[in-house]
């Protein structure tokens, strides 16, 4: 099921709800099959621009096996581009975009994205892959050129500071549909958007 990352936290719906009203398991599974999917793009995270806010971006390769939505790329399976934003304060999933072939580069695939747009009229950094974006991104080494003491120093505080989206992605991938995704069509990104709002649920408890 496309929605298949919530079907642990509705188990005790179908339960109670056989127990306490008599309904059969097969109508209250009928039922949680269909409004599964519309609950998780209901609650995904609703970004909201800010200028005192600091956001951080970054993609990550998600193995899918629709080769519909993936392209063989550096990890040598078929992977799909996910550019995701965070927020560097908090740490809580900001927004996703949609899914684009493994093989389209970073900077490519957030021009391509929507996340330009919701992002607008806040500071957002990213890794090096991102020049040419407008994004705020280290210092670029030149041969012969080294940097300066200042631009060092601001390097430094700069990778500090988007490791945040890395550990974001490395606790997004304790579910295992973002390690190996079978869904097809839709369903790599509903269920990125699942598995972000359970994230920030769980970094908000």
């Amino acid at each position: 099921m496309v929605w298949g990352v919530l079907r642990a936290e509705l188990l005790w719906v179908e339960t109670f709800t056989c127990l306490l009203f008599g309904v059969s398991p097969a109508t209250v599974c009928r039922v949680i099959q269909r409004l599964g999917p519309l609950l998780a793009i209901e609650s995904a995270p609703r970004p909201v621009a800010d200028v005192k806010r600091l956001w951080i971006v970054d993609g990550t390769l998600v193995p899918v096996r629709d080769r519909t939505v993936a392209a063989s790329w550096r990890n040598y399976r078929f992977s799909a581009n996910v550019q995701v934003i965070i927020d560097a304060g908090s740490r809580l999933v900001i927004a996703s975009a949609r899914p684009v072939p493994g093989n389209k580069a970073d900077a490519r695939a957030w021009g391509e994205s929507d996340l330009r747009a919701i992002a607008a009229g806040t500071t957002v950094i990213a890794d090096g892959a991102y020049l040419g974006t407008r994004l705020v991104v280290p210092h670029r080494r030149r041969a012969g050129r080294p940097l300066l003491r200042g631009q060092e120093e601001d390097d430094a505080q700069h990778r500090r500071v988007r490791a945040r989206v890395e550990h974001a992605f490395a606790r997004m991938k304790n579910w295992k549909i973002l390690r190996d995704c079978r869904q097809e069509g839709d369903g790599l990104h509903r269920a990125i958007q699942a598995v972000a709002t359970m994230h920030n649920l769980a970094m908000a408890g």
